[in-house]
């Protein structure tokens, strides 16, 4: 008995779908493959050009590349599936699917965004790290600067967005200088905080990292962050303090940390009794200081007696240490006035302390009257 089978064709239905009254199904599973082929390629073109440029270590191009990453891939996917949907519309009356262009320019611009910003903050770790950066990067300028980039890149695109989806720009323009003014008036505090945090940014007064303190009020700290609306200081115990910007436009800052020496000023009191060798043991502390290695003798430096004190022969000095370190600057102010007082030891000599002298006219017997009482 002889049987026949039929071979397969492409016109018998396949899970109850005839392809060819829906020939659009092989469209998308075309592309589809090809967006997953893309995104592969994009993948492997990204760790090839990853292995080349780790052979140059240059700040640019590894800020770029990783910036790129995430972007570059969803990028693809978006492409990928925005070319499946536009079949899809021809095929389809949905109204879900007439949003489809206004929705692929959002996205293209939202990654362009992301990209930028990404691209930003690439660059500012790099620029205030010390692997990338032969010579120190004041890292407060950078981070103003890249703040003011991702402000603008912002509002760009917010610009742009609104643009595509049929507002327009000069009205949107025109309603936010008439309401600027409005919320000028309502957020003067904010827009006063937000210009002494510019004028920080711009002057260079402190930096993160600096040690300051104001005359005018009880600030002083170590500068952790400035933002645009506040700055914040760790105080010596520990505590965090928050100042608004607007501050600093009408307080004194002193910056410490900015300082070129310390200065050692002291006042020293030899006793009256050792008024004959006050010279001499001025003389060797001025030898001391001139030829101390943790003293810089291009500084200004005095020693010199300037004084009759009530109880003691004083002289004074007047130095500067180099270093500028506050720990080792006080091991150093120790080791000096240490020093210095070997000198007057050796010298036989000894510091004065308060005394008060009792002039007893002769004649007087002071046992009188203990010999009275007895």
């Amino acid at each position: 008995m002889n049987t026949s089978a039929k071979s397969p064709s492409i016109e018998s239905p396949l899970f109850g779908i005839n392809l060819v009254e829906y020939p659009w199904i092989w469209e998308v599973f075309t592309l589809v493959l090809l967006t997953l082929l893309a995104r592969y390629a994009v993948g492997l073109f990204l760790r090839k050009l990853e292995q080349q440029l780790q052979k140059t270590h240059t700040l640019w191009d590894d800020a770029l590349l990783e910036a790129a990453h995430a972007p570059a891939g969803w990028l693809v996917w978006f492409v990928g599936f925005s070319w499946v949907l536009e079949v899809l519309v021809v095929e389809s009356e949905a109204f879900v699917f007439s949003t489809l262009g206004p929705a692929r320019e959002l996205a293209v611009i939202a990654l362009l965004a992301w990209f930028l910003i990404r691209l930003t903050k690439q660059i500012e770790s790099r620029l205030i790290s010390d692997e990338y950066s032969a010579e120190p990067v004041d890292s407060t300028t950078v981070l103003a600067l890249g703040k003011l980039i991702k402000a603008a890149v912002v509002i760009t695109v917010t610009l742009v967005a609104l643009q595509t989806l049929g507002y327009s720009i000069s009205g949107v323009l025109a309603f936010g200088g008439i309401g600027g003014i409005a919320v000028g008036f309502a957020a003067k505090d904010l827009l006063a905080n937000f210009f002494g945090g510019l004028m920080v940014f711009l002057d260079r007064p402190f930096a993160v990292g600096d040690w300051i303190r104001s005359p005018d009020q009880e600030i002083e700290g170590t500068v952790e962050h400035i933002g645009w609306r506040q700055t914040r200081i760790r105080t010596f115990d520990k505590r965090p303090l928050y100042i608004p910007n607007a501050t600093f436009s009408h307080i004194s800052v002193e910056n410490p940390s900015r300082m070129l020496n310390r200065r050692i000023y002291e006042t020293i009191g030899i006793r009256y009794e050792d008024a004959d060798k006050i010279k001499a043991i001025v003389d060797d502390v001025t030898d001391l200081l001139k030829n101390h290695q943790d003293i810089d003798s291009d500084q200004t430096l005095i020693v010199n007696f300037n004084s009759f004190a009530a109880s003691s022969l004083d002289f004074f000095i007047y130095t500067f240490t180099k270093t500028t370190d506050w720990v080792e600057y006080h091991q150093v102010k120790q080791r000096v006035l240490l020093e210095i007082l070997d000198i007057i030891f050796k010298h036989k000599a000894d510091i004065a302390f308060p005394t008060s002298t009792v002039v007893i006219p002769d004649g007087v017997d002071i046992n009188a009257e203990n010999k009275q009482q007895g």
